[in-house]
């Protein structure tokens, strides 16, 4: 069943997306080369308290950390650890946050240093893949739609689309109706309303769309061990219009990215 929320319940969703927002703007200017992702996850963990929150990742589903944070190969879901990032690493940084009784979940593909040219052009696909996703929230229309959109955009480019996993319906709890696959047809799924709130979350490869899932439970890789990238926004359906309740700001106000992507989806309510 889908949960449509009311202006003062995305009010607060907002809220909790935004928190979600400064704590990965935050980690931009620590995401460098010889630091570990143990180091991001207890940066972020703190941070998240610090301003009210509680890290929603921590004990979910009996997961270990504060963040997912996967790097090059991993798709998702990946455990912090402490590894130290070498110059040229691709690092997917999903963070969720608690806060006023409902949840943000929020992802960014981070470079680390210089990366190569091919994934440099993989993450900039696939983050353009997110917001022809969003430009279909549109009252009326349909989650395929949406999918539709996103595989459209990445297959044309030769990437692969992750079927194992895929976005979802965010309120109260993580993970509510619909499910938003990367993929589909259009027309097809849930009709699409004022209220909704959406993770959509593109997860794109280099290679192969087929995944590996490891024996820890969580850590899910490309099966040709190939470059993958993962950009996540919250997204609701205002007055039959999409509307980001999270940003990327934060992260190019701390990296010295100039940026109007999200101006049309965009409100104040």
């Amino acid at each position: 069943m889908i949960i449509l929320k009311t202006i003062e319940e995305l009010r607060l969703m907002r809220e909790s997306a935004q928190l979600v927002s400064k704590t990965l703007g935050m980690l931009a200017k620590e995401i460098k080369p010889g630091v570990t992702t143990l180091h991001l996850d207890k940066l972020a963990h703190d941070f998240i308290k610090d301003h009210g929150g509680y890290p929603a990742f921590l004990g979910m589903y009996g997961f270990p950390n504060s963040l997912c944070i996967s790097p090059n190969e991993e798709v998702v879901h990946g455990i912090p650890n402490d590894k130290p990032l070498k110059e040229g690493d691709v690092l997917s940084v999903d963070c969720g946050v608690y806060m006023n009784d409902f949840y943000g979940d929020h992802a960014y593909s981070f470079e680390v240093g210089e990366v190569a040219p091919e994934t440099k052009k993989l993450l900039k696909i696939t983050k353009e893949s997110l917001y022809k996703g969003i430009e279909q929230c549109v009252r009326g229309k349909r989650v395929g739609d949406i999918s539709f959109a996103i595989q459209n955009y990445c297959e044309k480019e030769g990437y692969g689309v992750v079927r194992e996993l895929v976005g979802h319906g965010l309120g109260r709890t993580m993970h509510e109706d619909p499910q938003v696959p990367n993929y589909g047809r259009k027309g097809s799924g849930k009709v699409l309303k004022d209220g909704i709130v959406l993770a959509i979350e593109p997860m794109i490869n280099l290679g192969t769309e087929k995944v590996k899932f490891h024996k820890d439970g969580w850590t899910v890789t490309t099966l040709d061990n190939k470059p993958s990238a993962h950009f996540e926004h919250d997204v609701t359906i205002i007055n039959g219009k999409p509307v980001l309740l999270s940003t990327f700001k934060y992260i190019y106000d701390a990296l010295g990215i100039t940026s109007n992507e999200e101006e049309p989806f965009t409100m104040d309510f």
